[in-house]
């Protein structure tokens, strides 16, 4: 299933990891591991942020995704399913044919 990952990075770890050279092996890392069809990055909220799109096989997949942003970075972590263009048209084509 396509799902979105928003993960806030708490700005003093971060910023530790930053100065430290961990945080581009911890976002190289999770690049590698979830292959995303799109990934984003700014600020929200006055934290540094990442917004990342991948398809998730497995829930027991969560753990390995979600444990070095919690443990390198101090994120909190948000995770939903999400819809494309296509997705979207089909989904509303299905409701459409049962009316």
């Amino acid at each position: 299933m396509r799902m979105m990952m928003k993960a806030k990075m708490d700005t003093t770890t971060a910023s530790k990891a930053i100065h430290e050279g961990r945080m581009p092996t911890v976002m190289q890392s999770m690049m590698e591991q979830l292959k995303p069809e799109a990934a984003y990055f700014g600020p929200e909220g006055g934290q540094r942020t990442a917004f990342i799109v991948f398809q998730l096989d497995d829930p027991s997949q969560l753990p390995m995704i979600s444990e070095p942003l919690f443990s390198e970075l101090g994120a909190a972590i948000e995770i939903f399913p999400v819809m494309d263009r296509d997705d979207l048209e089909r989904g509303l084509s299905a409701i459409a044919s049962r009316s």
